[in-house]
This record gives structure tokens, C-alpha cells and sequence, in this order.
């Protein structure tokens, strides 16, 4: 039996579908309802939370591998606390947990912020960590304090591996997270950044976590990126795949400046998330590379697909499923 947490989320609903598909036994956390996912029919859903020790334990009995994916994602400066009690110690209670109850595995989805991705001097690779300079979210710092208790748990005895993944390309819910990329440029969103970055698809990822899972691999990182891209670039692309115009105002630091200054205004009349950040912000017009050569040394046949070829696909998925 495997367990998932934060099946519903982009990755992990992937990751679901996929097990699934290979005859696996898969067991799923749900917080309030059962989750409907396609593909994932068969799925043994059981209530509980990372933040409930007792259900935690209790979902681990009779499973040997255990796929952490469940994490917030937030940069609003007024959810510090919950991103870090979320991330954190919900981490710390599944590896707890793992440990109790005799996992022989662990693979936990941690993220490149986890590695300080603030560095444009050099490519980032697995061997870097987060810093106060490197790093400019509380996202980031929460996700490296994350890995900090599963590296606890391998020093206790666990088994287990870390993926850290660029921005995770795939047909999920395009109002938040990373798929939000795609509503932006369908809306023909019209500014654009200098900034780069890494890109991967949620398939290659999926892949990647399972290869590794199945492997002999432990207490290693591993970076997931298929390119580095401009932001400009992948938008153009997205935008070109739906008939749409593509972004054609450059934003300066100084419009940069104001627009996420404005959005906090905002924020604070509406009571929403800010759609942009000074983290955020700052993120975007970041011109960072990602060395991703680690996986492909332990992994020699493993090959991304290229990102054109991804955009092109969770294009015609989003149309099918918004009925575009």
C-alpha cells in the first residue's frame, strides 16, 4: 500500500492517476469530502490531515511507501504562520510518523525555494541552501525548514529522498498555484518580465518521483527541470497555443515597485490574496538557471519533455476541460 498526502493538488492528483495506472494500491488523505479525480478510480480515500498526529498514524498502517506532497503555498506576508505551521510541522508529523510506524520509504516534494533561488551569479544546483540572501520568501524558508525534518528523520533511521522541483507546468486548477499561468495568458495578461527560470512538466515529475521511490536512492536531492526559460518566452507560447495575444508590455523595477504596492492596497480592502507580492515580484524578474544534471547522472535514460511540446498538450487539456 501506498499512502499520498496532498493527493488533490497538481502533483499529487498526477501522481495518483499514475500509480493507479500501474496496478498500485494507493491510499489517499481527504480533509472534508472524497475527492472525484479521473483516473484515479479505486483510490482508498481516508480522512485526515498532516496536522492530525492520530489520523496520520492511522492512515499509515499496512503502507510501506509514503508520498509527502501536501504543502502551502502562500507569499502573502499576513500567512507566515500558518505557512510555516503548515509546512513545517506538518512535515515533522509525517516523518514521525513514517518512523512509528516502519515506512520503508519516504519521498518528500519539497521545491528549488528550499535552495535559495535568488542567485544569479551561478546555477543553482542540489548542493545550496537556503539563506536570508538567497531567498526572499517566507515560502522558501518554510520549504527548507521542511527538508530539515526529513534530513532529522534519515539521521533517525528513515529512508527516504527529496525532489525539488521548478515551476511544475500541468492542466491543474489555473485559478492558483503554478497553472494560474495559464488563465493569465488566455486572459491575455499583457505585461511580461525580463526574469528566468526553470520549468518542468507534472508528468515528467511524476515520473521522476516514482523512478526514485522504486530506486535504492536515499538521503539525496534532486533538482527537476527540464529548461530554463524566460518568463516571457513561456508566456508568448501559452498565449500563441490558446489564439491569444501574446504579453507585450515589458515591467520595469519601478512598475514592479508599484504594482505589487497597489496590490497590497487592494488586498487590504478586499481581503483576498495579493496577485502580486514584493516576493513575488522580485522572483519574476530574476534571471536564475537550474542545473539539472544530478537526476540524469543517477538516471542516464531519463529524458524531460521539452517544454514546447508540454505547453502544447496542458493547452488543449485546459480547453477540454473549461470548455474554451
Amino acid at each position: 500500500m501506498i499512502l499520498v498526502t496532498g493527493a488533490t493538488g497538481l502533483v499529487g492528483s498526477h501522481l495518483l492517476k499514475q500509480l493507479v495506472a500501474n496496478g498500485q494500491k494507493v491510499r489517499a488523505l481527504y480533509r472534508s469530502s472524497v475527492p472525484v479525480i479521473e483516473g484515479a478510480e479505486g483510490v482508498d480515500w481516508v480522512r485526515g490531515d498532516i496536522l492530525d498526529v492520530i489520523s496520520l498514524e492511522e492512515a499509515m498502517v499496512g503502507v510501506k511507501q509514503v508520498y509527502h506532497c501536501a504543502a502551502m503555498v502562500s507569499f502573502h506576508p499576513k500567512k507566515k504562520a500558518i505557512l510555516h505551521h503548515t509546512n513545517v510541522e506538518g512535515t515533522a508529523n509525517v516523518v514521525n510518523a513514517c518512523l512509528n510506524e516502519g515506512i520503508d520509504k519516504l519521498l518528500f516534494v519539497s521545491s528549488v525555494a528550499a535552495l535559495g533561488r535568488i542567485r544569479e551569479e551561478k546555477p543553482i544546483n542540489e548542493t545550496m541552501n537556503w539563506s536570508e540572501e538567497t531567498s526572499n520568501s517566507e515560502y522558501g524558508k518554510s520549504k527548507y525548514f521542511s527538508e530539515v525534518e526529513v534530513w532529522r528523520g534519515i539521521g533517525e533511521g528513515l529512508n527516504a529522498v527529496i525532489v525539488n522541483p521548478v515551476i511544475i507546468l500541468g492542466a491543474g486548477d489555473w485559478t492558483a498555484g503554478s497553472s494560474g499561468l495559464f488563465k493569465s495568458a488566455y486572459d491575455e495578461f499583457p505585461w511580461y518580465t525580463e526574469g528566468t527560470g526553470g520549468f518542468v512538466d507534472v508528468i515528467d515529475v511524476v515520473k521522476a518521483m516514482i523512478m526514485l521511490m522504486d530506486s535504492n536512492i536515499s538521503a539525496e536531492r534532486f533538482i527537476l527541470s527540464a529548461e530554463n526559460l524566460s518568463y516571457r518566452e513561456v508566456f508568448t507560447q501559452i498565449a500563441k497555443n490558446f489564439g491569444k495575444k501574446p504579453p507585450y508590455i515589458r515591467v520595469t523595477p519601478l512598475l514592479a515597485f508599484i504594482a505589487w504596492r497597489l496590490e497590497a492596497v487592494k488586498a487590504m480592502f478586499t481581503a483576498k490574496d495579493p496577485l502580486l507580492t514584493k516576493e513575488t515580484a522580485r522572483t519574476a524578474a530574476a534571471k536564475v538557471q537550474f542545473d539539472n544534471q544530478k537526476l540524469k547522472l543517477f538516471f542516464p535514460n531519463f529524458q524531460y519533455t521539452p517544454i514546447h511540446i508540454s505547453l502544447q498538450r496542458i493547452c488543449k487539456e485546459l480547453v477540454k476541460k473549461h470548455n474554451l
